[in-house]
């Protein structure tokens, strides 16, 4: 049964408060209507695009939590962390991150994804990167959204290292993995 453009808006705010990282795409499937209907409801209603409600998000709950490197410099959008155990990033691949002839996203986003979450991921002032074993399982190409996901495994304080835990999703298929071995400063350990 068709909706009224009314009684569509109303849900669309609702499943858009609910989730604000629903694409349009998405939402016109579940709507079952065109995206530029779902573009044109977003704009009558003031609802910002995936991005820049993906950006709001970030910035207000992990701008004050996220300690080892300003917000803007993470890679991809932080969508949940907890230090010092658990971050989540979201990376949509465009014609900027791939390869011309090919459409295939440059390993170094997918690195730089994972290894900024995993510096994010650091409650210190201080965390770089001491070491990485990584492994790309899948080639991801434009338009694919990457999910992100860390884990700290382990936190030695004498030694003032972390060891975190990344693999990237896109579409529940993994598509890298990595574990980083991260510097803490000598404030991190005292703490």
């Amino acid at each position: 049964m068709k909706r009224t453009k009314k009684e569509r808006q109303a849900l669309l705010m609702t499943t858009i408060k609910e989730n604000p990282f629903v694409t349009d795409e998405e939402l016109a499937e579940k709507f079952m209507v065109s995206v530029q209907t779902i573009r044109l409801d977003r704009l009558e209603l003031s609802i910002p695009e995936l991005r820049e409600r993906i950006k709001n998000v970030a910035e207000k709950r992990f701008d004050d939590e996220v300690r080892a490197l300003p917000i803007e410099e993470i890679i991809g959008e932080i969508i949940d962390v907890e230090l010092d155990k658990t971050a989540i990033s979201i990376l949509d691949i465009k014609e900027e991150h791939v390869f011309r002839r090919n459409q295939i996203a440059r390993g170094h986003h997918l690195f730089a994804q994972a290894n900024s979450l995993a510096v994010a991921l650091i409650n210190d002032e201080l965390a770089l990167t001491a070491k990485a074993n990584i492994q790309f399982t899948r080639s991801v190409k434009q338009n694919e959204r990457v999910i992100a996901k860390a884990r700290v495994v382990n936190i030695d304080s004498e030694k003032g290292r972390t060891i975190v835990e990344v693999t990237s999703f896109v579409n529940n298929e993994i598509v890298f993995k990595g574990e980083f071995d991260m510097f803490r400063s000598e404030v991190g350990r005292r703490s």
